[in-house]
């Protein structure tokens, strides 16, 4: 059992540990380079304030979809200031962003609504080709 040279010279029944644990710092360390350090979630694009006050803030080019809370009915979608069904609002996007370059698109929902309903706006904006889908909060409207 000793570290010190007996004069038996028998076998030694210990298992050696150091070369396992060599081959489990090695693996630790591969595994923390494999693992993603950066989570990966729902990519926003949340819009600026203007520059100039001077500039029309009602540009033809941007697509708001506004969904307002109507209690305790279904919520109500409007694009930009129209206002559709919720079957209709796939279709329209497909056919608004079908000619265009720039595919960016905004969802702005109600403070009272649940965020799965912003979702699946945000659902509709994909299917419908949408890039770039950013989300209007309160504090951006106000031009925070």
């Amino acid at each position: 059992m000793g570290m010190g040279g007996g004069s038996t010279g028998g076998a030694v029944s210990d298992i050696n540990v150091t070369p396992l644990i060599d081959v489990l710092l090695v693996l630790l360390i591969i595994f923390m380079v494999i693992v993603p350090v950066t989570p990966r979630g729902l990519e926003t694009l949340v819009p600026q304030p203007p520059k100039d006050h001077k500039e029309d803030q009602n540009n033809d080019r941007t697509i708001v979809v506004s969904i307002q809370s109507n209690g305790a009915g279904a919520p109500s979608y409007m694009i930009n200031s129209d206002t559709f069904a919720k079957s209709a609002i796939e279709p329209k996007l497909t056919e608004i962003f079908s000619t265009r370059q720039e595919k960016v698109m905004f969802v702005k929902g109600d403070k009272d609504l649940d965020f799965s309903k912003v979702a699946e706006v945000i659902d509709f904006g994909h299917q419908a080709g949408v890039d770039n889908i950013g989300l209007i909060t309160p504090r951006v409207e106000a031009g925070q």
